[in-house]
């Protein structure tokens, strides 16, 4: 039995991980500033094995100090990192606070773990938004462009933690992933919300039409490809994870309109978009293919239609909680 700690333990990729972690045979504590919420998004509260799961509600910016504690007394093997000020077209608002958040108070999180004999590796979750976007496949040495407060937090932080291992020998390898999904997501997150708007026959707005372009990993994919990294992957090395189909906004909402046998048009809006926003994210993923032996296993229809089925579901509940972003200081 392996000792994780998960950093952003109660964000969709972090409570699948936790989930995933302990159906493994791991022992994990999770740390995250927002509370338990609801079962429906917290897969661990239903699963039988979760005596071997610890949570801790602590602010890495607020409670930093208590943060660090709560690692040095616990004595992990791997810290996955999934915490941090999300969103992007928000970052734009307040963007210290994404700087606080994603560079200052991490800093101080990896600045403590150099030299604890403790720790084997530290796997932070990172983003293809660093690279800004990109008009063919690319791999990990591509040059970082980022576009936004959002992106560059994530740029700057995947610096430093690597300059700390270069330098101080921090035992740490970052992932980059495409877009998360998969059922427990949250409601404002484009396929959710989709599936929601179509079944209470509302409009969604598309932004910029849904032109966008992007890859969609499922949420067991992620687990599986951090558990690669772990066992097999390369101290100081970073990974991409990403399935090898790429698809427009415009054509997951068509796809779910599809599957629930909406029409598209009735159901959406073409509406200004975001600022910042980049076209296409098009990450490859050879080199997790031939180090870490990691494929995207499930396709993105099979994981709409989980995800469909866990939104009809508990389509009561999920009713009366909003379907917006809300940004937390």
């Amino acid at each position: 039995m392996s000792k994780y700690l998960v950093l952003g333990s109660n964000s969709f990729a972090g409570a699948s991980f936790v989930n995933y972690c302990v159906n493994n045979g791991n022992q994990v504590i999770g740390i995250n500033r927002s509370p338990e919420t609801s079962k429906i998004f917290l897969p661990i509260l239903n699963n039988p094995k979760k005596d071997n799961y610890c949570f801790h509600n602590l602010d890495i910016n607020k409670d930093n100090d208590k943060v660090l504690n709560v690692i040095d007394e616990f004595k992990p093997d791997v810290i996955v990192d999934f915490a941090g000020q999300g969103m992007v077209a928000e970052s734009w608002q307040n963007p210290h606070q994404w700087y606080q958040t994603n560079i200052v108070s991490k800093a101080k999180i990896h600045r403590f773990l150099i030299g604890k004999s403790y720790l084997k590796n530290y796997i932070r979750i990172s983003t293809p938004e660093v690279y800004g976007s990109n008009d063919s496949l690319i791999d990990e040495s591509f040059s970082m462009n980022p576009s936004t407060p959002y992106a560059i937090s994530h740029m700057a932080t995947d610096l430093s933690i690597l300059a700390l291992h270069k330098n101080l020998s921090f035992p740490a390898s970052i992932g980059r992933f495409a877009n998360f999904y998969g059922p427990h997501q949250q409601l404002y997150r484009i396929i959710p919300k989709t599936i929601i708007s179509v079944l209470n026959n509302s409009i969604l707005n598309l932004h910029g039409g849904g032109k966008s372009v992007r890859a969609f990993i499922h949420a067991d994919d992620v687990s599986n490809g951090i558990l690669k990294m772990v066992e097999t992957g390369r101290l100081g090395e970073v990974y991409h994870f990403s399935p090898e189909e790429f698809f427009s906004i415009k054509d997951i909402v068509m796809m779910i309109c599809d599957e629930l046998d909406a029409d598209f048009d009735k159901h959406t809006k073409v509406t200004e978009d975001r600022a910042g926003k980049d076209f296409a994210y098009l990450m490859g993923s050879n080199k997790a293919n031939s180090e870490l032996k990691w494929n995207s296993e499930i396709a993105l229809k099979t994981g709409i239609k989980q995800t469909i089925k866990w939104v009809k579901s508990n389509l009561d509940d999920i009713t009366k909680l909003s379907h917006e972003y809300e940004h937390k200081e």
